[in-house]
């Protein structure tokens, strides 16, 4: 009664996995047997503490215990859908499984249909073509299966080569015919009568046609919240399609609402470290929070991403990009948001995320949310049907940071260093910084020269580019070659004039431009700003080398420029020596000369030859 396949479900088991992939697991099991497997597969599915992947070809089985079903043509996923939907629709069923339902009785095929059983499903037909050996009869003839009910729907005799199904057979007729084996002689070749009555079958059989993806090439992602913007993102799905993308559809919705996605919330909500109850707490704001995170986790599990769409509000936007901002840089990511026309680095954070503003709220589809809608896919088609080539180049990869009052300095050591590193530049603005450190994080850099590190004036003083108060942490998880400076710790940034908070009216104030007011930093702010960022530089596990300009840090802290202030520099400078712990590979040099002077971009680039050699040797050791 399959005894050897009992014990390989019963070993699997003892191993408590998180994911059970069960290749065919009623295969040789008797009918009570299959039954308990059966409940067995559905108190998983309840438990939540196992997920299991079922490979199998009885049809019967699969609907009654997945959720979820793919369809596999010669090895590839071809279809993926609710099993719900595929059970509630025979031609469905008809025209991806190459199956047909007939009243035909498979030992007599010449007799007329019969009734079905009362508790019998249909027979289903399901036609293969077999190559013979030379001299027998072509590809033209067809050499069909019966096969009972939903089991082994895509059986074939043991003995037949399989050959793939032409497109140009004749499909008229659903005659139903006897096994194939029997044509074959003792010589594996046809009688001439056998060969006759198989030519004759081929013209009444019915050949279906399977619709293969593309194994190659990957599939565009469309996320959200079907339970409130399942008509819209549909419509993205049915623009892609039509374009002839592979589509999945992910609902991220918290509701607990029936799902027309591919991917029910439930699945997306099991990537949560806490799981399902974590994410359906009845609290939307902690669900959506929740799921936000479940969805970041969820992407990182998934191989065929090739794109990914989203449409949504302020909730919409906040579930998809999570997940957006976790994707590799060069994906293409396509954001349709009626929150796009405000501030959006919650949602783009240090990441290549297209948003585009709906116009209209994302509510229906009317003539301005076509046009829009259309737009965005037809943009994710073009990324994805258009990859940009991986670089060339074999040079480590350098990250620096500037701002334009440090451009001359950095625009120096570039020069200098270019033919030795693929030098990667980010605008110090925030999210810059967020940036050079999330490569830094996924192992992408060789090391850094932080040349502008003026986000944490804003974090400290409460400017608006600020790169949050882990800015530097990344070089105390991973010992990187770091170089440092004070770049534009002179100023913190505020929006237009007008928004500058009432508590700095009385304070040195430039007006950068119409939509940009930088402010000079106390000493009092020197102080704080210092202590930062000598704390970060002690954590750092890498070689160390931080620079401090004395003669001035940025392009406006000079003689004769509205920031020059020697105190509240010599307060900077002071605090950060004063807390600084030097080392055989950690040091601090204080130098003349003006940040955006020649002989400071060479210092700055020994000082990287330095602790890349440093960095080299500790590598080695």
């Amino acid at each position: 009664g399959g005894e050897q396949q009992m014990l390989a479900i019963g070993r699997a088991l003892l191993l408590e996995p998180k994911l059970l992939v069960m290749d065919e697991p009623t295969e040789g099991l008797a009918p009570v047997i299959v039954e308990q497997v059966e409940q067995a597969l559905r108190d998983f599915a309840e438990s939540g503490e196992i997920s299991v992947l079922l490979i199998e070809q009885n049809l019967g089985v699969v609907m009654d215990v997945a959720e979820r079903v793919g369809v596999m043509v010669n090895g590839q996923i071809a279809h993926e859908m609710a099993t719900s939907a595929l059970a509630a629709d025979r031609d469905l069923q008809e025209r991806l499984l190459g199956v047909r339902a007939t009243g035909a009785d498979e030992d007599n095929p010449d007799a007329p249909p019969a009734g079905p059983a009362a508790d019998a499903p249909p027979t289903q037909v399901f036609t293969v073509r077999r190559a013979y050996a030379e001299g027998v009869p072509s590809m033209d003839d067809l050499a069909p299966r019966t096969v009972r009910g939903f089991n082994r729907w895509n059986a074939a005799e043991p003995t037949a080569a399989l050959a793939d199904v032409r497109r140009d057979a004749p499909t008229s007729g659903t005659g139903n015919t006897g096994n194939a084996s029997n044509s074959i002689n003792a010589n594996n070749r046809p009688s001439a009568s056998t060969a006759s009555a198989a030519a004759a079958k081929a013209a009444a059989a019915q050949v279906f046609d399977f619709p293969v993806a593309n194994s190659s090439a990957r599939a565009a992602y469309v996320v959200g919240t079907f339970d409130t913007k399942g008509r819209e993102l549909l419509y993205l799905r049915q623009c892609l399609e039509k374009r002839g993308m592979r589509t999945i559809t992910v609902d991220l919705s918290t509701s607990a609402k029936p799902s027309a996605a591919n991917v029910h919330p439930r699945e997306v909500a099991r990537h949560h470290p806490g799981g399902e109850a974590a994410v359906f707490t009845g609290d939307r704001g902690a669900s959506v929070t929740a799921m936000a995170r479940a969805f970041e986790q969820f992407v990182l599990t998934r191989r065929d991403i090739g794109g990914i769409v989203s449409a949504g509000g302020s909730g919409g936007t906040t579930l998809a990009t999570a997940g957006m901002r976790a994707l590799p840089v060069g994906l293409p990511k396509m954001m349709v948001s009626t929150m796009a026309s405000g501030d959006t680095r919650a949602y783009v954070g240090p990441v290549d995320i297209c948003m585009m503003y709906a116009v209209t709220d994302v509510q229906g589809i009317n003539r301005i949310s076509e046009k829009v809608l259309s737009n965005a896919a037809h943009a994710l088609v073009g990324m994805m049907a258009n990859p940009v080539r991986e670089s060339s180049s074999v040079l480590p990869a350098l990250g620096l940071t500037m701002f334009g009052v440090t451009t001359p300095c950095v625009q120096a050591v570039t020069k200098l260093l270019d033919l030795d590193y693929d030098c990667l530049v980010f605008h110090a603005t925030g999210t810059g910084g967020q940036a050079m450190e999330k490569l830094a994080d996924s192992g992408l850099l060789a090391g850094v020269i932080d040349v502008s590190t003026t986000e944490v004036a804003d974090e400290i003083v409460g400017g608006t580019l600020s790169a949050g108060p882990t800015r530097m942490d990344v070089f105390a998880r991973h010992a990187l070659p770091y170089v440092g400076s004070c770049g534009a710790l002179d100023m913190v940034n505020f929006g237009a004039w007008d928004t500058v908070p009432a508590q700095f009216k009385g304070r040195t104030l430039c007006r950068h431009n119409t939509t940009v007011t930088l402010m000079r930093t106390s000493p009092d702010d020197c102080r704080r700003i210092g202590e930062f960022i000598a704390a970060k530089l002690n954590a750092m596990r890498g070689p160390v080398r931080f620079l401090i300009p004395e003669g001035g840090v940025s392009a406006i802290d000079k003689p004769g420029q509205p920031f020059h202030d020697p105190q509240a520099n010599k307060v900077l400078f002071a605090t950060i020596e004063q807390i600084f712990r030097p080392g055989a590979d950690r040091r601090l040099q204080r130098l003349p000369q003006h940040i955006n002077d020649e002989a400071f971009a060479n210092a700055l680039v020994a000082a990287w030859r330095d602790v890349a050699r440093a960095g080299q040797g500790a590598r080695r050791a």
